[in-house]
């Protein structure tokens, strides 16, 4: 919500940074590991009074407890305060804006973007828009749409004709060419989110493009942004789009440690993994399972379904 002016001003004197909200609440007890969010609190989901839409597709991820850093978020997220949040990846900072953004969502109409959220990568930004999907499993009328480079952009600019999304998830390029062109319209933005910020604020050519794409939203919006690594150098940077924000740091590096996370490895040869992996998941218990390889060939053999303009 800040003054679309002071963005490009980054040799101001930086203001004195407003103190910041510690994630972890001191001489809070770790308690009960929940999938790969740890619960430190006894509250669950219910408490943050989210819509009942929301709650039974929470209920069908098996989410009991809201982690940290959504627990210190979230109740702020849903009334539309500003929000700055810096936390390892792993402790939920997406279920934060997809979670407040939905529960704002009220009386949709057709042709209306009211969310964009952007990141860096298409990777992130497929994943993102899933994780949109999953959560507004019961609200059908809610579109989601995500749009990143690599593919024709006359596809994206058809889908915004004849099919709108209420939320857009891509990237600051492919993004920029749709507002350019006009077949992207934000004058209606309601929220206005960044997913790893930092990568796209540290880099000149993409902070351009999300300064573009900001003078082309409302003044009057929510602005969240989140990262797993937030300089202290940053975040005036990120400041200067937000009014008055929440800011939740979570880094302290003993606080950035996974607690319950446990490591395993095994030494292989490069013919035995594929089978090593299958037989892994047919034995473990899991709720989510991520696989990192090194190229989309890799990912094609082990998944031939998964469509390699994603990948």
């Amino acid at each position: 919500m800040a003054d679309n002016d002071d963005l490009l001003d980054y040799e101001d004197e930086e203001q004195a940074e407003q103190p910041a909200i510690d994630g972890a609440a001191e001489g809070a007890q770790r308690k009960d590991v929940k999938g790969a969010y740890v619960s430190i609190h006894s509250s669950g989901f219910r408490d943050f009074l989210l819509k009942p839409e929301i709650l039974r597709a929470i209920v069908d991820c098996g989410f009991e407890h809201p982690s940290e850093v959504q627990h210190e978020c979230i109740p702020q997220a849903v009334l539309g305060m500003d929000i700055l949040c810096q936390a390892k990846s792993g402790m939920g900072k997406t279920a934060v804006f997809v979670l407040a953004t939905l529960q704002q969502m009220e009386q949709l109409n057709d042709n209306q973007v009211t969310v964009l959220v952007m990141c860096h990568t298409r990777e992130l930004a497929f994943q993102i828009s899933k994780e949109y999907e999953r959560f507004s499993k019961y609200m059908p009328q809610v579109k989601v749409a995500v749009f990143f480079g690599g593919l024709p952009i006359a596809k994206d600019e058809e889908v915004l004709k004849s099919n709108c999304p209420h939320i857009v998830v891509g990237t600051p390029g492919r993004v920029l060419a749709l507002v350019r062109s006009k077949k992207l319209v934000l004058k209606n933005l309601k929220h206005f989110v960044l997913d790893e910020c930092d990568k796209m604020l540290e880099q000149l050519d993409m902070r351009r493009d999300v300064q573009e794409i900001f003078r082309n939203t409302p003044h009057s919006k929510q602005v969240m942004m989140f990262s797993a690594t937030l300089s202290k150098d940053i975040r005036p940077v990120c400041k200067k789009f937000m009014q008055d924000p929440m800011e939740v740091y979570v880094d302290d590096e003993a606080k950035l440690t996974l607690h319950g996370l446990q490591q395993h490895y095994v030494k292989l040869k490069e013919n035995e993994k594929n089978k090593k992996l299958f037989d892994l998941l047919d034995i473990l218990e899991f709720n989510q399972v991520k696989s990192d390889v090194s190229s989309k060939v890799e990912v094609l053999s082990l998944f031939p379904n998964v469509d390699a303009r994603v990948c």
